[in-house]
């Protein structure tokens, strides 16, 4: 009698065989756990500007219940060293040193996102129209470009703000007219980049408008870019919109802004509370936005993902 033909019989698992399945979605599994736990967000620089930003935004939410005392008060004596009633001391006209520097992000901050928002605005558009017609609107757009780049930024933010009139209206709209062009430039080689591509092609072919394809075709690849610029750019417009202050072409006293606060403190200089705790506030701001723009490119640039990936 024979026996079962061998090829028909299924192999014996060998001692070290393990279900090939089960054995893949636990490399996924893994791969995934490992991705995850090297996510520039989980960085710590990464969670300490997260955490920063969140506490300043709380912090200007919140100011009016967070303050001691009216920023505008004076409610000691001129000039108090730091202590348990003024945790940060008084200034020159005897407020309350941390009640202004609380009350002072509610004007820094807003105002730098504000100015932010405008500047990624007509950077933005301006650029990307720049890039998708060419030629003369192509060659005009950017020599005006140029000539706001002939400038050092805050010279020529002083020039026009002094021409507007001192103020931090004015001062913003300064400082939008000195911060579009970095955008317009970013966004233009974008758009030049991709404009000839297959799927920009199919969509001018089956009749898209330009504005169309700019919004829906060409949006994707710019987005990116554009969001680490602004918010690495965020840290920056606090620094300039604090230097006009300083230089009194910003906020108009008695406003609690920091910038101003530092200028003050520069015209006590033995009195160092008075401009170090401003300062330190601005110092946190700008650092934690550009600890917010590295992880931002981090995560959305290809070849940064890839190399996390391993």
């Amino acid at each position: 009698m024979t026996g079962p033909d061998p090829l028909l019989v299924p192999a014996a698992p060998l001692a070290g065989d393990v279900d090939v399945p089960g054995a893949a979605a636990a490399a996924g599994e893994e791969r995934a756990a490992r991705t995850l736990t090297r996510s520039p967000w989980r960085r710590p620089l990464a969670v300490i500007g997260l955490v920063v930003i969140a506490a300043w935004v709380l912090i200007a939410v919140f100011a009016p219940a967070l303050a001691p005392y009216d920023p505008l008060a004076q409610v000691a004596p001129k000039l108090l060293e730091p202590s348990a009633e003024h945790l940060f001391g008084t200034d020159n006209l005897g407020r309350d040193v941390l009640s202004r520097v609380l009350y002072g992000s509610r004007l820094s901050v807003p105002l730098a996102l504000l100015l932010v928002v405008l500047a990624t605005v007509v950077g933005t558009v301006l650029g990307a129209v720049a890039g998708y017609f060419g030629r003369w609107v192509d060659g005009g757009i950017m020599r005006l470009t140029d000539l706001v780049f002939a400038f050092p930024g805050i010279i020529l933010a002083m020039a026009v703000t002094a021409a507007l009139g001192a103020g931090l209206r004015n001062a913003v709209l300064a400082l939008v007219i000195v911060t579009w062009p970095s955008y317009a430039r970013v966004v233009r080689g974008l758009v030049l980049s991709t404009r000839e591509s297959d799927h920009i092609q199919a969509s001018r072919l089956l009749g898209a408008s330009a504005l169309r394809t700019l919004a829906v075709d060409v949006r994707p690849t710019v987005l990116g870019p554009v969001l680490v610029l602004s918010a690495l750019d965020v840290g920056n417009a606090v620094l300039l919109l604090s230097g006009l202050s300083f230089l009194g072409l910003g906020a108009r006293p008695p406003a609690p802004e920091w910038g101003a606060m530092v200028s003050a403190g520069a015209a006590v200089f033995d009195s160092w509370w008075v401009g170090l705790f401003p300062g330190l506030a601005i110092l946190t701001v700008v650092l934690a936005f550009n600890f917010l723009g590295d992880t931002l490119r981090d995560a959305l640039d290809p070849r940064t993902a890839r190399a996390l990936r391993g």
